[in-house]
């Protein structure tokens, strides 16, 4: 299903958009030296109750996961990827940690990731991949307009990814997002520009580019869930929730501070 919201939806959704941005950086804040995996999940779960909303994640259940979630943000540490589910683990110093985060505030949900490294050691090129991810998110919400094709905004995204030298994953990629979480259309990490549905005014997006050093193959933990590197590589993601307009793109999950 493709969804395109009223103006009074949007508006909705931008107050999402803030909150899941809130949220994603009182928790980056949050994630120090020693910090648990867990004290995040609970820390996650806390401020989308006291903001009235509920999560996209604790009872989502996809037929790629093995069973609900049951946690309320994704922790995804050096080689995990994506949809990393929060362990008992405590960060280290020089940690890769990726968050991903999405909630439903009044009837409208809004999904967002960061990478950032724990701590004051920069492993070899992480600092690098980080930057790539949010390149690419950049130039593909610079070429989301009305008009624009869903080709367009993913071969934007693959230019980037692709100079920098990474190996792309099309398995998983940015996706519609509305009064649910995953809509379509899917948006590829790379793609053909001309290609695909036409963006219109009122369509949510969340775009998420996500890179792994040397290879475009993942693997699953035995938590049905968490996503890694085949390789044990370090990996990166970064994520927006955009609405398109008549002027362009819109991004709503910017932190308020």
């Amino acid at each position: 299903m493709i969804e395109i919201l009223t103006p009074a939806q949007v508006d909705r959704a931008r107050r999402t958009g803030a909150l899941v941005g809130d949220i994603l950086a009182t928790l980056r804040g949050r994630s120090l030296v020693g910090t648990n995996l867990l004290e995040l999940d609970r820390w996650t779960a806390e401020m989308i109750r006291d903001a009235g909303a509920e999560s996209c994640y604790v009872d989502y259940a996809p037929s790629f996961g093995r069973g609900p979630f049951g946690h309320y943000v994704c922790t995804s540490v050096n080689d995990a990827v994506l949809h990393g589910r929060p362990r008992d683990q405590r960060l280290e110093d020089g940690d890769l940690l990726t968050l991903d985060l999405a909630v439903r505030l009044d009837g409208v949900a809004a999904d967002s990731a960061i990478s950032f490294v724990v701590g004051d050691t920069r492993p070899a090129g992480s600092v690098e991949m980080i930057e790539t991810t949010q390149r690419a998110l950049a130039v593909g919400i610079a070429a989301a307009r009305p008009g624009a094709k869903i080709g367009d905004l993913s071969h934007a995204i693959g230019s980037v990814l692709h100079e920098a030298g990474y190996p792309i994953n099309m398995q998983y990629g940015g996706h519609g997002i509305g009064t649910t979480m995953h809509q379509d259309p899917h948006v590829s990490n790379d793609g053909r520009p001309g290609r695909g549905y036409k963006l219109r005014p009122g369509l949510l997006l969340a775009l998420e580019p996500w890179i792994m050093v040397d290879t475009d193959e993942l693997v699953t933990d035995d938590d049905g869930w968490t996503l890694r590197s085949a390789t044990g590589c370090l990996t990166a993601h970064s994520e927006h929730t955009i609405a398109i307009t008549e002027d362009g793109a819109e991004i709503l999950t910017l932190p308020t501070t």
